[in-house]
């Protein structure tokens, strides 16, 4: 088969690609497909899309993205299959998709991760967010020939739509990458840990609290945040890492355990567990909300931690703190969990079939 793949972004670059498909492309290699990845966003403007100003060059880099993929049009023919993570382009309706589908009569197979047919404003996009266009979410989920999705919540959605959603979960590369386990024995200061987006950051407001008064308790520990820009928390205990690829597996090590919070509305309910899935492939128990789909990657007491108030993330934290066997069990469970179901291995034939 061969294979295009419509993505937002260059290759290697975005979490989302990084670890719904692009992990998959040597599978796809082994198993006689061919593809090509085109991406809307060029390197060049990847580089500054997240930081301020720069306007006239982001401006003209999503023009030279619509020009490439009006270009791409003329080449679609030639693929069995055309695979859209999120969408063709980011702004205005799915054009593209619709021609891909309905003029040229190509199998589309539509892949995402978040509620994205929800507005989810914030400072980065507020000034895009109503030029998107999320209700194009449901059509293309009309055209394609399956729907990928990273959990029930959203195939759930998807099947409004179209019969075939498929939930193709997020995974982790347990042999090349997340390939080290935490060892919880080694002396040293406690790290609580979390990773994730400025856009993220909110969700650590309902855990700040819990944190401060185990501070004032005299507990030593460290709350490490690993982002792309650091957090205005007034905690005595916190270290800010901005996020590198390259050190991305060593500095999630230095955690002994790892924090998901949300809040239980419809965009979180989207969300794939992500952090938590890092968490427990590196053996580190995650404490999470009982939002989504973490109620089904943790379970309470045997590989992490689901705490719904104050008081069950301040007990579950304490007891994790004081008791580094609790924490070797819990993580050992944890990585167990990845391997038999949120890791490549485990997935490939799951995403091979997609193509079939």
């Amino acid at each position: 088969m061969r294979i295009l793949f419509l993505v937002p972004y260059p290759l290697g670059r975005a979490p989302s690609q990084r670890f719904r498909f692009e992990q998959y492309l040597d599978a796809l290699k082994a198993h006689g497909h061919t593809y090509q990845l085109a991406p809307f966003i060029s390197v060049a403007t990847w580089n500054i899309l997240y930081q301020p100003g720069h306007a006239v060059k982001k401006a003209g880099g999503i023009l030279a993205g619509f020009a490439r993929r009006l270009l791409l049009l003329f080449s679609v023919p030639a693929y069995d299959f055309v695979f859209v993570h999120r969408e063709a382009s980011p702004v205005g309706p799915p054009v593209f998709e619709w021609v891909i589908a309905k003029v040229l009569g190509k199998k589309i197979i539509y892949d995402f991760d978040d509620a994205i047919w929800l507005a989810n404003t914030s400072e980065a996009n507020k000034v895009v967010v109503g030029v998107k266009w999320q209700q194009k979410v449901a059509d293309i989920c009309k055209w394609a020939y399956k729907t990928s999705c990273g959990n029930a919540y959203l195939a759930n959605y998807a099947r409004q739509f179209n019969p075939n959603a498929v939930v193709n979960p997020t995974t982790i590369d347990t042999v090349n990458l997340h390939n080290k386990v935490r060892d919880q024995a080694a002396l040293g200061r406690l790290v609580i840990g979390w990773t994730g987006t400025h856009s993220t950051m909110k969700y650590l407001d309902q855990v700040v609290p819990v944190l401060a008064k185990l501070e004032a308790e005299g507990l030593d520990f460290e709350f490490r945040v690993i982002s792309n820009q650091p957090p205005a928390l007034s905690l005595h205990s916190l270290i800010f890492l901005p996020w590198s690829k390259d050190s991305e597996i060593a500095d999630l090590l230095s955690f002994h355990v790892g924090l998901m919070p949300l809040e239980d509305d419809p965009w979180a309910k989207g969300k794939c567990a992500f952090k938590a899935l890092q968490y427990m492939a590196l053996g580190i128990p995650a404490l999470v909300s009982p939002v989504g789909m973490n109620r089904e990657v943790v379970q309470h007491g045997q590989n992490g931690f689901v705490c719904a108030t104050p008081t069950e993330w301040e007990v579950s934290l304490r007891q994790l703190l004081q008791d580094s066997r609790l924490r070797q069990r819990l993580g050992t469970a944890a990585r167990a969990t990845i391997e038999q179901r949120y890791s490549v291995r485990a997935n490939t034939p799951n995403f091979l079939a997609l193509f079939s």
